[in-house]
């Protein structure tokens, strides 16, 4: 048996041309969205990147190997599979030895991207610092991750059930540019904005690139670059639905005696059920976004060589 990363024939064609190339995550295909939903809107995103101008990598893994860019028979398998296993960067090796099927988060599929030599990733929204994080430490590894890569992360900032102040000053604490895309607000992923400001603004797939060439060129920080990609007010979540929904699900959260890990679980399951399925199409709507943008971004680079 050998762990080494496998690659699509597609994407490795694009590779080694320098053609632009989005990574993608496969979390949202086993764990985020709801069956059939979940292969439906898998090929959607793509659809969206290859529209886009560029050529979607869907990482995961089949049979304990790494595969980047997953072929439609292998997004099938993860969509389908009731034993996908969810990994982050820490359990790439083990689930390897163990030859199991799984689905990469954030961090696991930034760390895969960067090993593969592909600059652009488009998700949904990122993991954060946890509301309750000063007794549990519950922070995602998502934010250590992107500390460590290089990538360019397009997100709708970060979920509102998260602590969006700490996420945000843990981002700045780990050296992670934060840019806004045609805003000065950070986004709240199912809102437009979390009622937090972003330092830097850029308005167009090209301004982006340029930030993305003065880094490498300066070759001083290693970070990734976080764009953050709000959804319009038209959009968005009704934002009193929103709070309505959030305060609930955090009362019974307390009443319940819910903590650590299981904790944004159940809040957003809460929001799943109680919002009439509006969270869930807010959800299709965000990273179908972030793939148009993030294939923007990756021709936009690949033409400023």
């Amino acid at each position: 048996m050998t762990y080494e990363i496998s690659y699509g024939d597609e994407v490795a064609d694009a590779l080694r041309a320098g053609r632009p190339v989005v990574a993608l995550e496969s979390t949202i295909i086993s764990h985020g969205l709801p069956r059939p939903d979940n292969l439906r809107v898998a090929r959607e995103i793509e659809q969206q990147v290859r529209a886009g101008g560029a050529v979607p990598a869907t990482i995961g893994m089949l049979a304990g190997r790494i595969v980047v860019g997953l072929d439609d028979a292998g997004v099938t398998e993860l969509a389908e599979r009731d034993d996908v296993v969810k990994l982050s960067v820490r359990d790439l090796a083990p689930a390897a030895a163990a030859g199991v099927p799984g689905a990469t988060t954030v961090a696991a599929t930034s760390a895969i991207a960067e090993a593969a030599g592909i600059g652009v990733f488009a998700t949904g929204g990122l993991g954060g610092v946890h509301r309750e994080a000063r007794d549990t430490w519950d922070e995602s590894a998502d934010l250590a991750a992107l500390s460590r890569t290089s990538l360019c992360v397009v997100s709708a900032g970060v979920k509102s059930i998260l602590d969006v102040p700490a996420t945000l000053e843990r981002l700045e604490t780990l050296g992670v540019t934060v840019l806004g895309y045609r805003t000065d607000r950070f986004p709240g992923f199912y809102l437009t904005d979390s009622g937090h400001p972003v330092d830097w603004r850029v308005d167009s797939a090209e301004q982006i690139a340029a930030v993305l060439a003065a880094r490498g060129q300066q070759g001083v920080h290693r970070g990734a670059v976080l764009v953050t990609n709000p959804l319009p007010e038209t959009e968005q979540i009704d934002p009193q639905l929103h709070d309505r929904v959030l305060h609930e699900a955090l009362d019974r959260l307390a009443a319940a005696g819910v903590t650590g890990h299981d904790v944004t679980p159940y809040l957003l399951s809460y929001l799943h059920e109680h919002t009439g399925g509006e969270s869930l199409a807010v959800n299709v709507r965000i990273i179908l976004r972030n793939a148009e943008l993030a294939a923007a971004i990756a021709v936009a680079s690949a033409d400023a060589g």
